[in-house]
């Protein structure tokens, strides 16, 4: 299984793939109807069923791949340590330390080792994306307010 440590962008080759299914998958999705449908693996003839959530799931995959995105897929309850989650904010250790240690980020302990949701981080994360962007408007705005760009 993929993780984190090791997803790579897909190959040329998988993106056209993913382009090509993504196109096809995508069209049929609003016309399954039930809550799991059948598949058939054209090398082997097998015909396995598949829950429509996973559909949608694999929709999405193909669509990050055909976009030549990296892949990874992570069950939301999972724990990381304050390194992968560090490795995942793109910061310090340290400074993860210091966001559990402030509140900022939920997280339980198992001994003496701190253990964060990946869940919590993804949320963390959207947050301070959602600040940023509003930071940048409001420099914008005063910007445009002080005159520095002309309409």
């Amino acid at each position: 299984m993929i993780t984190l440590d090791n997803a790579k962008r897909p190959t040329k080759r998988e993106q056209l793939a993913a382009i090509e299914s993504y196109s096809v998958l995508s069209s049929i999705l609003p016309l399954l109807e039930n809550e799991s449908t059948e598949i058939e693996i054209e090398e082997t003839k097998e015909r396995i069923k598949v829950p429509l959530k996973a559909m949608k799931l694999l929709n999405d995959i193909l669509k990050a791949m055909s976009e030549g995105k990296p892949i990874s897929i992570v069950p939301i309850a999972t724990e990381v340590t304050t390194q992968k989650a560090a490795e995942i904010l793109g910061c310090s250790r340290p400074h993860i330390v210091k966001l559990l240690e402030d509140g900022e980020i939920s997280f339980t302990k198992v001994g003496k080792h701190r253990r964060i949701l990946f869940e919590d981080i993804l949320k963390y994360r959207n947050e301070m994306k959602k600040k940023q962007k509003n930071h940048l408007i409001d420099i914008m705005n005063f910007d445009e307010e002080i005159g520095l760009y002309d309409s």
